[in-house]
């Protein structure tokens, strides 16, 4: 069963269940999806790998509120945003720890065969399609960098 597949399932159980939070989340991915498919002239069907990429981002973008809503102490809004990310959460790769993460940057810096902080970008273009969605960008970028440096 894709990814996709699995989002509208899960739709139809939290109506079941009357489970708004996860309801909305799962409408709001599905929403992405559709425009995602529809973006050029006919309709594609996306591969997991960029279905994970729209619920990375999704997720990313409501930590950040959560992150924004918390300094202007707004806990309501935060936890709503929160609640919202744990239902995404559900649909990505488990998060790389940070020993799991050192070790495959430093594989793909062997496979590429970088040895300076010059060689950055290519590391960065395998690195960020092999990791997607088990870590952030930022995170695997920083330890290219201290890796590299």
């Amino acid at each position: 069963m894709s990814l996709e597949q699995q989002i509208s399932k899960g739709i139809m159980e939290a109506m079941k269940a009357k489970e708004p939070v996860r309801l909305q989340t799962l409408r709001n991915i599905k929403k992405y999806i559709i425009e995602a498919k529809t973006a050029g002239t006919e309709i594609v069907e996306l591969p997991d790998a960029d279905v994970v990429k729209i619920i990375a981002k999704l997720a990313k973008q409501g930590s950040d509120s959560a992150e924004i809503y918390r300094q202007q102490n707004r806990a309501d809004l935060a936890e709503e945003e929160l609640a919202q990310v744990a239902v995404m959460q559900e649909f990505l790769p488990r998060q790389l720890s940070p020993e799991e993460l050192t070790e495959a940057v430093r594989a793909v810096i062997a496979e590429v065969g970088a040895t300076s902080v010059k060689e950055m970008g290519k590391v960065m273009g395998v690195a960020s399609k092999r990791l997607a969605g088990q870590a952030d960008g930022k995170d695997i970028s920083a330890k290219v960098r201290e890796l590299l440096g």
